[in-house]
């Protein structure tokens, strides 16, 4: 992805795209809240079909910050990782003015398809090219992950990966036989999540006694997902991607009160998976921290899972996507 330049900024306005991203080996929990660094390493795909559109106008007559979300304008509360963003680019490019930011999801929002990923990689992109501060790829990622440590992969296509206590992600080179991934999500209930993640993974390390269990294997799950994956081995991609998820989910269980994301939908999917997967199609599954299931199967495969996966009781929608570009700046309409 090309660095953002002044040139896109002659009007102080910017319009950018990303994508949601998956990981498929997990983030969870922070090594310094302060500075929003993972506290272990993470592997992703970005999905193609999952897309967040933000628009970004820095404007002389303004006198705060504005959010406007889905269409809906934000309290200043619901702000405050958005304006902390917009300070940093402020800083960076010499600028006293605020800003009104609009930004809209194509998918649900902040029910656990990572929609703060793509919201933020795309406010990056977006504020930046607008203040005239030209950042590289790396500047981006460390400037979304400032208020996403999701937000830095999405700022990469393809599969990304970013390390314990990094400020940034960096793109992986995969063979062949991975660029045939696709990834289809079931959808089992649209609304906002009962807990975000940034108090889920407080709680989580606060108060789940498997917390340390998960910090010390996630780095070995890891490392078995990014070989496999730069191996084109996929069943084995397949196989350690589900034991990272599990791994997430074991810890939160445990949290004090517990973290239960998953409804009836959300485990009959899962049954669903393994079924298919028994009948010798190749899939398998992860959840991040809400109720829908992702299934990562291969282009060739990918209808015939989604349509299974449609017949679960409880799923609401299915959206098969394939991997998808980095975030950029695009024209307006």
């Amino acid at each position: 992805m090309p660095s953002v330049t002044p040139s896109a900024a002659a009007s102080g306005t910017s319009r950018a795209l990303a994508h949601s991203n998956i990981a498929l080996a997990k983030y969870w929990g922070k090594r310094d809240v302060t500075l929003n660094l993972p506290d272990v390493p993470s592997l992703s795909m970005t999905l193609s079909a999952l897309t967040t559109v933000t628009r970004v106008e820095f404007d002389p007559s303004a006198t705060r910050d504005e959010l406007v979300l889905n269409g809906k304008l934000q309290e200043p509360a619901a702000c405050a990782k958005v304006v902390a963003l917009l300070d940093r680019v402020r800083a960076g490019a010499g600028l006293q003015l605020r800003a009104r930011v609009e930004s809209q999801n194509d998918f649900p929002t902040a029910s656990g398809l990572a929609s703060s990923a793509s919201g933020f990689a795309a406010l990056a992109v977006a504020a930046s090219a607008a203040a005239g501060w030209g950042r590289n790829p790396a500047e981006l990622s460390d400037l979304a992950r400032s208020a996403s440590v999701s937000a830095a992969r999405s700022i990469f296509g393809g599969f990304a990966a970013i390390e314990a206590g990094c400020s940034s992600a960096r793109p992986l080179e995969v063979p062949a036989a991975a660029s045939e991934l696709m990834m289809v999500v079931a959808v089992t209930d649209p609304g906002p999540k009962p807990v975000g993640s940034t108090s889920a993974m407080q709680l989580t390390q606060g108060s789940s006694p498997y917390y340390a269990s998960f910090r010390d294997s996630a780095p070995l799950a890891y490392q078995e997902v990014r070989a496999a994956l730069l191996g084109g081995d996929l069943e084995r991609l397949g196989d350690a991607m589900e034991h990272s998820t599990l791994l997430m989910h074991a810890c939160m269980l445990a949290a004090r009160p517990a973290l239960l994301y998953w409804n009836a939908a959300t485990v009959a999917a899962l049954q669903c998976v393994r079924e298919l997967r028994r009948d010798g199609t190749f899939v398998y599954f992860t959840i991040d921290a809400g109720p829908h299931v992702k299934a990562l199967t291969t282009r060739a495969l990918s209808e015939r899972v989604s349509a299974a996966l449609q017949a679960v009781p409880g799923v609401q929608r299915v959206i098969t996507s394939g991997i998808g570009d980095g975030a950029r700046v695009v024209s307006e309409p």
